[in-house]
């Protein structure tokens, strides 16, 4: 297997860096070691670019224009006012653009407990629960949501509810629900330790969001722990935390591969639930998204990750 350069080599690629804070007696690297993820996607490839908030046709027009001008490849769109809040047949005209372009499209299971009737979630402490499912009713109703987008030709879902999950998973491997459907975790169903991230695998999740504020020695600890591909947010929304690592992507990509690397915007306004009064801002911020994602393509280019 190759061996990828690491930013904390002092004769790697940002020897100069290193060199000019040896210089200045300033520490270059963090204390302890980072272990080099051997797993792969299917394909061979380490990473994958994921260009979330993509909400609607439209926004995934301009974001299949933008790679293009950027002579980027993009794998994966994921939308998050939910699958209840398009048409069937602007969902149908996604998954049928995804299939066009080979990306995979991810839609949000519609109903979620922030935009229910209850008080919790607006609570200091209650947005926490922004994300889950009140009661048998909202459960059924998320399920009914997949169901519908199933039928449409979706196979990729994002999941923000525990539950919901395992649901979701058992339905899987009882045949109910397609095997190739995709359960996307939500960031906001917070996946931050190896022993969450077993349990959510455990549960049928594909694809694992992990919270966005973590150092790469707890990323590493959770590829250790996983098969499964990782989600992580190089540059975030402000209500997340708002980081912006798009210098540590090669780093990102050797400990924590098979990885999907995610843009959005800091200094950006809310999209959810999105719909025509806002059009604008969601093409305007998915232009920029894609942007952002050029922007540390071309820093893994310059480093050697080529795949």
């Amino acid at each position: 297997m190759a061996s990828w350069p690491s930013t904390r080599d002092p004769k790697g690629p940002m020897k100069r860096s290193i060199g000019i804070l040896n210089k200045q007696k300033i520490q270059s690297q963090d204390a302890d070691g980072l272990p080099e993820s051997g797993k792969r996607f299917a394909d061979g490839s380490r990473y994958k670019i994921e260009i979330p908030s993509v909400e609607g046709p439209a926004a995934f027009k301009t974001v299949i224009d933008e790679a293009k001008k950027h002579k980027l490849i993009i794998h994966r769109i994921s939308q998050g006012s939910g699958i209840m809040l398009q048409t069937d047949e602007e969902i149908k005209q996604m998954v049928a653009m995804g299939k066009k372009e080979k990306i995979e499209v991810c839609l949000f299971v519609g109903p979620r407990a922030a935009w229910d009737i209850g008080k919790q979630v607006s609570a200091s402490a209650g947005v926490i629960a922004s994300p889950t499912l009140r009661g048998g009713d909202q459960l059924r109703f998320a399920l009914e949501d997949v169901i519908n987008g199933v039928n449409l030709g979706l196979r990729s879902v994002l999941v923000g509810d525990l539950g919901l999950l395992k649901v979701l998973g058992d339905a899987k491997r009882k045949g109910d629900l397609p095997k190739d459907l995709i359960l996307k975790t939500s960031v906001a169903m917070v996946c931050n330790n190896p022993a969450t991230a077993a349990l959510l695998e455990d549960l049928g999740a594909s694809t694992l969001n992990l919270a966005t504020d973590l150092s790469l020695q707890q990323i590493a600890a959770i590829r250790s722990q996983v098969d499964v591909p990782v989600d992580i947010y190089v540059e975030g929304p402000d209500d997340f935390g708002g980081a912006v690592r798009h210098y540590e992507t090669p780093d990102l990509v050797r400990v924590a591969s098979p990885i999907y690397l995610k843009f959005t915007l800091r200094n950006s306004p809310g999209l959810y639930p999105s719909g025509a009064h806002i059009q604008g801002l969601v093409e305007s911020t998915a232009r920029e998204r894609v942007r952002r994602a050029a922007i540390s393509k071309a820093i893994l280019d310059r480093y050697g990750f080529k795949k």
